[in-house]
């Protein structure tokens, strides 16, 4: 028998073929199958099935599944950083929240209260979402925790418009949200593989009042990897961090499946890489959003969804 005192982990997958099993993140436990106090100090993955705050092409709602079965093929451990997350921490599969597609301030306050139900347990939460505008209730049910937060953003946008349609709470609006309600470190937050057209050069001076350093896509192309982790390094000092990530920080090419591509963004091995050299950093939480589905190719949004949550899983065990 195995030690109840050691982590419950995935499903064997030498014994139970990838395609059966569990539909959870990389076949990990429910959260109902680990007791109470075996899960304090480990981590939750918690589906959003929401995307009424999307503003161009839907369908983010069915990302946390797409993610999740995109997931079957990761394996336990992680050679670069030398860690078994899910020996090293006990991981569970909080499910899906259900969210009200009709009504984007009452599905807020049940994220923002699922995700403190579930931080009173002593767990941390990385979200797969769902569109942007999830992140906005996360924060602000850890700000309420611990203060103000020092954020890592990897995104094409800047997410820190102020209203589309009339309308505050949009997956382009959370971080300025945000930053009005307190809930940012304003001298602690950067965006990292921003590119594309903007509304105005107002945007920019905006978003630096807002509290963002700005670390565009193409400072990969001419600082590489090590130079844009030093960048922020020197911006987070020695804060804890919420990492955010919108798929579509990555390039069409290794992200199709998303509601708002953007051309010249990062490589899958560049974004890897970057979450990795947080793994010193104490991660408060993250999300992982905008998979869209309907839009992807042989999973290539899925695979690559399902790999940056399972990076920010080995860096929080990494601690």
């Amino acid at each position: 028998m195995s030690d109840p005192e050691e982590p419950l982990g995935p499903v064997d997958a030498t014994r139970i073929p990838r395609f059966a099993g569990p539909a959870t993140f990389a076949r990990l436990p429910r959260i109902d199958e680990v007791p109470v106090g075996a899960r304090a100090g480990g981590i939750a993955v918690l589906g959003m099935p929401f995307d009424a705050g999307t503003s161009y092409r839907p369908g983010a709602r069915f990302g946390p599944g797409h993610i999740r079965a995109s997931s079957r093929l990761l394996r336990p451990f992680h050679p670069a950083l030398a860690v078994a997350p899910f020996e090293a921490k006990q991981v569970v599969d909080a499910g899906d929240l259900a969210l009200n597609p009709f009504d984007i301030e009452e599905a807020l306050a049940s994220i923002e209260t699922g995700v403190a139900a579930l931080r009173s347990e002593g767990l941390r939460v990385v979200s797969l979402g769902g569109d942007h505008t999830v992140a906005l209730p996360v924060l602000r049910a850890i700000s309420d925790e611990v203060g103000p937060v020092a954020v890592v953003h990897f995104d094409a946008h800047l997410d820190t418009w102020d209203t589309y349609f009339g309308a505050p709470y949009t997956h382009g609006t959370p971080f300025r949200r945000a930053s009005e309600e307190g809930l940012l470190d304003l001298h602690r937050c950067v965006h990292i593989g921003t590119r594309g057209p903007l509304y105005s050069a107002h945007d920019l001076h905006d978003d630096a009042v807002l509290g963002f350093q700005v670390v565009t896509a193409d400072a990969y192309e001419i600082r590489g990897v090590a130079g844009v982790v030093e960048t922020v390094r020197r911006r987070l000092g020695d804060a804890p961090v919420y990492v955010s990530v919108d798929v579509d920080v990555l390039d069409p090419a290794f992200a199709p499946g998303t509601g708002t591509p953007e051309a010249g963004g990062l490589t899958s091995r560049e974004l890897l890489g970057t979450l990795r050299a947080l793994a010193d950093r104490d991660l408060l939480g993250a999300d992982v959003v905008e998979v869209s589905p309907a839009y992807d190719h042989a999973e290539i949004t899925g695979i690559a969804a399902a790999h940056i949550v399972y990076e920010l899983l080995a860096v929080m065990a990494s601690r």
